[in-house]
């Protein structure tokens, strides 16, 4: 078995079920973002030195797989073999989300991308985490996506936003964006 199979050469790929559609479709960027969004994770997780955060960004990396497994099963086609995305799945970012919400500092203001090395990894992988959400509401808005595909993406990305304030937080500094003294102005986390 080789890797090199050369169906691909004629610009599509096999969907679940087998059906081949092209590479280019909606429901292909949205797994290449999906795809995408893991790299970058990863990345970031390689660099981090906080053995918690690590953790808790690898079980995310592998709920992903689940995320790239509903994608790949159009409409029309049987369910996935694996494992759903559930709204317990959600729930379990939202808690994390919420556990990194405590920290002391971390909601303090926004923050300025290139503070600090490894949570600039993490401002990264945020933003790959939005491109790929936009993409899976787009094709939502053409065909259906099942599961909770795309509360898990949104929450998650707020998750990544988390992580990356965190590790600025732990001793990099104070890179904060600072507003004025008048706490009316601080900007919208709601993106």
């Amino acid at each position: 078995m080789s890797i090199v199979t050369k169906r691909g050469d004629g610009g599509t790929t096999g969907l679940a079920g087998g059906r081949r559609v092209s590479k280019g479709s909606a429901r292909i960027e949205c797994i290449g973002a999906v795809d995408e969004l893991n790299s970058f994770q990863g990345l970031a997780r390689a660099a981090t030195d906080d053995a918690a955060l690590a953790e808790l960004v690898e079980s995310v990396q592998r709920e992903l797989f689940a995320v790239g497994e509903t994608l790949a099963a159009p409409p029309d086609t049987p369910a996935p073999a694996g494992p759903a995305v559930t709204a317990a799945m959600v729930e379990r970012l939202t808690a994390e989300a919420a556990r990194l919400e405590a920290v002391d500092g971390v909601l303090d203001d926004w923050s300025l991308p290139g503070t600090h090395p490894v949570a600039s990894l993490y401002d990264v992988a945020r933003a790959a985490c939005r491109r790929a959400e936009r993409a899976i509401v787009r094709l939502a808005d053409a065909e259906p996506v099942a599961g909770h595909v795309i509360p898990w993406v949104n929450r998650l990305s707020d998750l990544l936003w988390l992580v990356g304030r965190v590790i600025e937080c732990a001793g990099c500094g104070d890179g904060r964006l600072r507003r004025a003294a008048d706490p009316r102005s601080r900007w919208s986390r709601a993106w």
